[in-house]
């Protein structure tokens, strides 16, 4: 053999080689192992063909198969507004058991699937909050298998069109909002799919940090966990993100806000006003704001609407209100700032004394907290499912909780703050915020703020309370000094939950007291203050307003982790898009 191998040529060699079979040892294997090799390969060979031809009889017999549904489901054309049929659709949310043997045509998302074998599909539906269960069965006249196969192979978030009867349910469907009906489907068809991959799933988004937890620690290994959607994974997917039951209702209480700031000032002689957001001077007199080329010269966008609110009280028109955008350039990266944010400003001429304004201010608040829990109460349930919180408390009947800034500053040193910190002084590890420099007028500190906010709960039973008299040097140039003591002033901020969430004062509606005022604080009347200085020499009542930030108001009301969750498309100073 050893000879008849040398005679060969090289090619015959390499194919020699090729022939041998070596096996774990490198070695040729023997022919008792060669016999078991060939054995094997023989039975994996006739699993291949077997497994091919009862694929291809499965796929003639599903060919020769009468698919009975059809037109019963698929893709429908893009609407082009062609034609308009004028049918009645059934909104889930007034869907219930007592619509039992009643037929539906309801039009919504796919929350979720789940295909059971061949002869059944359950779906979950979705509008905004609202879901029921749909499900798809084989019978021998209408529902045949490939339908329901189909149906399984619907991409979630697809909107599609449900025709089906409405039967009560055997027992309670814990999964949805209708928990005693569920929807028999005849008719199924696809209105708009998902034609890209989903980054996260709408039903991973709306499950709170509780939930994600409790499944960490309880899964075993080889358990799945829920998925934990970050922040900027759902700002960055704002669209999809926005579509969780907990958005939506964060969102109709933010419009429910709007809603009842308007009605009560509309109600009170307000007029709404809308107020230029490009302007050619600073409205707050200081460096944050947001620089812009504007032709040939620079303008600025809007700090607020301040200057021009007070310009139409001079104007006469009494009482003004606007809901709008306000810009500020802050570098701030905090839970609670935005760049950018919608202001509830107003302004008010009084006729005696500022405090006229402050009680207006504070029934204005009431009124929007009382109508949230009146009619956005199965919304901040549904909310408190993700983010948990306790009531708001209010001040019960008329009473009214206000302190003078001496006042606030006297609950704080009783509780261990306001320290003075002496020149030179270092104060103790992580005890940084107990000190201050001033502690009779510097203003308070977000922990401060918060930590009152907690002695006023338990001391007066409220989140909600009103700071007034603060040091004038704390306050805008347009702030009225405190006649009695100049160094302060006649402002006040409104909090929530130790929280602020409106600053306002009486405004100097004399010129010359103004004038004096900006040039003690380094402020030059230039030319785009100058207009706003002279609207007050023509003559101006007494006024006084303030600005509320919306965003906050839902975040403290909501008690929501990050302002961010409270604005459909929050900006701060690491996000411009989308």
């Amino acid at each position: 053999m050893e000879k008849q191998v040398q005679d060969l040529t090289l090619e015959e060699k390499k194919q020699v080689a090729k022939d041998v079979i070596l096996g774990e040892d490198g070695q040729p294997l023997s022919k008792k192992a060669l016999k078991k090799l060939e054995k094997e390969r023989e039975k994996e060979q006739k699993r291949i063909e077997r497994e091919a031809r009862e694929t291809e009889e499965k796929a003639k017999r599903e060919a020769s198969e009468v698919d009975y549904s059809e037109g019963r489901y698929g893709v429908l054309p893009l609407n082009r507004s062609t034609s308009r049929e004028n049918r009645t659709y059934t909104d889930i949310k007034d869907i219930s058991a007592a619509k039992d043997g009643q037929k539906v045509l309801v039009r919504a998302r796919v929350y979720t699937s789940r295909l059971q074998g061949n002869k059944m599909c359950f779906f979950s539906l979705r509008q905004q909050y609202n879901t029921i269960q749909a499900l798809v069965v084989v019978d021998k006249d209408t529902i045949s298998k490939p339908m329901v196969k189909w149906c399984g192979s619907i991409g979630l978030e697809s909107i599609v069109m449900v025709e089906g009867t409405v039967q009560k349910s055997p027992e309670v469907i814990k999964s949805a909002t209708v928990q005693d009906a569920e929807i028999h489907v005849s008719n199924v068809y696809v209105v708009s799919p998902v034609k890209k991959h989903l980054p996260f799933l709408v039903e991973d988004a709306d499950r709170s940090e509780e939930q994600i937890r409790e499944s960490e620690e309880n899964a075993k290994e080889g358990d799945s966990k829920f998925v934990r959607v970050l922040l900027d994974t759902r700002l960055d997917n704002r669209v999809l993100d926005l579509r969780t039951p907990t958005n939506q209702a964060i969102f109709d209480i933010q419009s429910g806000i709007c809603d009842a700031f308007r009605e009560h000032l509309l109600a009170n002689s307000f007029n709404e006003i809308h107020t230029p957001k490009m302007t050619g001077a600073s409205s707050e007199g200081g460096a944050n704001v947001f620089k812009i080329s504007y032709f040939k010269g620079a303008g600025y966008l809007s700090q607020s609407p301040q200057l021009y609110k007070q310009m139409l009280i001079a104007a006469d028109r009494e009482r003004v209100f606007e809901v709008g955008p306000v810009f500020r350039a802050e570098e701030s990266n905090t839970y609670r700032h935005m760049t950018e944010f919608t202001g509830l400003d107003l302004e008010m001429a009084f006729y005696e004394h500022y405090h006229e304004v402050v009680e207006f201010l504070e029934n204005l608040f009431l009124h929007i907290f009382k109508t949230l829990k009146e009619k956005y109460s199965s919304q901040i349930a549904l909310i408190r499912n993700m983010y948990s919180s306790e009531d708001f408390v209010l001040p019960v009947g008329s009473e009214r909780v206000r302190f003078h800034f001496k006042e606030a500053v006297q609950l704080l040193r009783e509780a261990g703050y306001r320290k003075q910190l002496t020149p030179g002084q270092e104060p103790p590890k992580d005890e940084e915020f107990r000190y201050c420099e001033d502690p009779e007028f510097e203003d308070f500190s977000t922990p401060e703020e918060r930590v009152l906010g907690a002695i006023v709960r338990e001391k007066y039973n409220t989140d909600f309370y009103v700071i007034d008299k603060y040091p004038s040097s704390a306050r805008p140039f347009y702030t009225m000094p405190d006649p009695e003591d100049p160094r302060y002033s006649n402002s006040y901020d409104f909090f929530m939950k130790g929280q602020e969430i409106m600053s306002g004062a009486q405004r100097i509606h004399d010129p010359e007291l103004l004038t004096e005022r900006m040039k003690s604080l380094g402020i030059a009347p230039d030319a785009g203050l100058q207009a706003y200085i002279d609207s007050f020499a023509l003559g101006c009542p007494p006024h006084a307003g303030g600005g509320i930030g919306l965003e906050r108001v839902l975040m403290f009301f909501l008690n929501l982790p990050n302002i961010r969750l409270a604005s459909a498309f929050p900006r701060d100073p690491k996000r411009l898009l989308p």
